[in-house]
C-alpha cells in the first residue's frame, strides 16, 4: 500500500511539466589577463604606484580607437602598448587582448544571490506562480541544504583555473552588478533543491566565478542577464 508520501509524489507527477526560473544576481565582473614584458611591467608598475591606475583603465578601454586622454602620460611609447597587435597595425578592445591567456566573467559566488520561482511557461514574460527562493545568499543557502541532509548530497564543483600564469601580467577588471544568470527548467513533479549542481573556477584573482548551474544532471541555460557596471581597474604583478 502506497505511502502518503508516495501518494503525494504521484499527485506531483500526473500535474504534467511545471517550469522554473533559476537566478544568480549580485555582484562580479569581467577581467582579462594578458601576458607583459619585461619593459611592459616596469613601465605600468611604475606609473601605477606612482599615478594610481587611471591611465592604465585609460588606455585599456580607449586603445582600439586610439582617442586617449590620459592624465599623467604625454605620449604613451608604441612599446609599451600592450593591445596592439605585434603583427597588425591596430589595437584590440582589453577584453580581447592578443596576449590574453585567461577570461573571466561572471558572477562571484561569493556575492551572489539565488531567486527560484515556479512560472507558468518557460517564455520570458511567464507569469510567476509561486517564490521558492526568494533572493538567499548563495553560499549560505547551498551549506545549508547540505548540512540539511548531513552532507550526503554535494551541491558545488570548485575548480582551479588551470592557465599556466606568465611571469609579467595585466589585470583589466570591469566591476559589474546586476543579474548575471537566468534560465528557466522543466521538471515533471515540483522542483527539488537537491539536484541543482553550481559550478565554479576559482581565477588568479582569488574570486570563484560561477561558471554554470546544472539541474538533475543537465546543464541549465543561461538565457543572459543584466549587469551595470561599476568601475574598471588596471593592474599588473611579476611572478617570482
Amino acid at each position: 500500500m502506497a505511502t502518503s508520501e508516495e501518494k503525494t509524489e504521484l499527485v506531483e507527477t500526473l500535474k504534467g511539466p511545471r517550469f522554473y526560473r533559476i537566478m544568480l544576481w549580485g555582484y562580479g565582473g569581467e577581467s582579462e589577463y594578458m601576458e607583459l614584458t619585461k619593459e611592459q611591467y616596469e613601465f605600468w608598475n611604475s606609473h601605477n604606484e606612482e599615478h594610481g591606475d587611471g591611465d592604465g583603465v585609460n588606455y585599456c578601454t580607449s586603445a582600439e580607437d586610439g582617442d586617449f586622454d590620459f592624465e599623467n602620460i604625454e605620449e604613451l611609447p608604441e612599446e609599451m602598448q600592450f593591445l596592439k597587435d605585434p603583427e597588425e597595425d591596430y589595437s584590440s578592445s582589453w577584453y580581447e587582448a592578443p596576449t590574453s591567456f585567461a577570461h573571466q566573467y561572471g558572477i562571484d559566488y561569493n556575492n551572489a544571490r539565488l531567486t527560484i520561482e515556479e512560472v507558468s511557461s518557460e517564455e520570458y514574460q511567464a507569469e510567476v506562480l509561486n517564490e521558492i527562493v526568494d533572493g538567499e545568499d548563495l553560499p549560505e543557502y547551498v551549506n545549508k541544504l547540505e548540512e540539511d541532509n548531513n552532507y550526503e548530497i554535494e551541491l558545488t564543483q570548485m575548480d582551479a583555473h588551470e592557465a599556466q600564469e606568465p611571469e609579467y601580467v595585466a589585470q583589466m577588471y570591469s566591476a559589474e552588478k546586476g543579474t548575471f544568470f537566468e534560465g528557466i527548467i522543466e521538471t515533471v513533479g515540483a522542483f527539488d533543491p537537491k539536484k541543482l549542481k553550481i559550478s565554479t573556477t576559482e581565477y588568479l584573482n582569488g574570486d570563484d566565478t560561477v561558471e554554470g548551474i546544472e539541474y538533475d544532471g543537465v546543464e541549465i541555460d543561461n538565457g543572459g542577464g543584466d549587469t551595470n557596471g561599476k568601475g574598471y581597474s588596471f593592474s599588473v604583478w611579476k611572478n617570482v
